[in-house]
């Protein structure tokens, strides 16, 4: 089933690596990538403040059925990686986590592992942390390359989407 599949990662911090991470997405037959943006298009929504930038975010999200966090050295506990998971769940999207810090650079360098994001936001009746809930894989040890229409689809099927 052909799916709408939103990207968040922590823009300053990744890009170069999700950029590299970009080119070699496979994903599913008919499945629809958001959530990408270059850095001239985040400046200008950066700087029209906290409420530009979350209707950014919910019209990156409209019409999704799945959220794949891509986690870096520094995503965890961001605030806008924060909301974008929070509003996946809210949303009923199926989510997961993807490590990229394995993925190496145009410089062919990598990082270091970074936190869990689904450790910081917790469920609202249980007070439970979502990483109880959510997978991770990572996207050099798990091929990402080859496994993410799999995950993407495994992720939907748990939300029932």
């Amino acid at each position: 089933m052909a799916r709408r599949v939103f990207f968040s990662f922590h823009f300053d911090a990744d890009i170069v690596r999700v950029g590299e991470l970009r080119k070699s997405v496979v994903l599913g037959p008919g499945d629809t990538p958001c959530g990408f943006i270059d850095s001239a298009d985040w400046e200008s929504i950066k700087k029209g403040g906290d409420d530009e930038i979350v209707r950014w975010i919910d019209g990156q999200l409209r019409g999704t059925s799945v959220t794949v966090v891509l986690i870096g050295t520094e995503t965890a506990n961001r605030q806008w990686i924060n909301y974008e998971i929070r509003e996946s769940v809210r949303r009923g999207n199926g989510v997961l986590g993807v490590y990229i810090h394995n993925v190496r650079d145009p410089q062919g360098l990598t990082t270091a592992k970074g936190e869990n994001p689904f450790d910081y936001v917790t469920w609202r009746n249980t007070g439970e942390r979502l990483s109880k809930t959510y997978p991770t894989y990572d996207w050099v040890q798990h091929n990402g390359r080859r496994n993410l229409s799999t995950w993407i689809e495994a992720a939907a099927m748990q939300a029932w989407r």
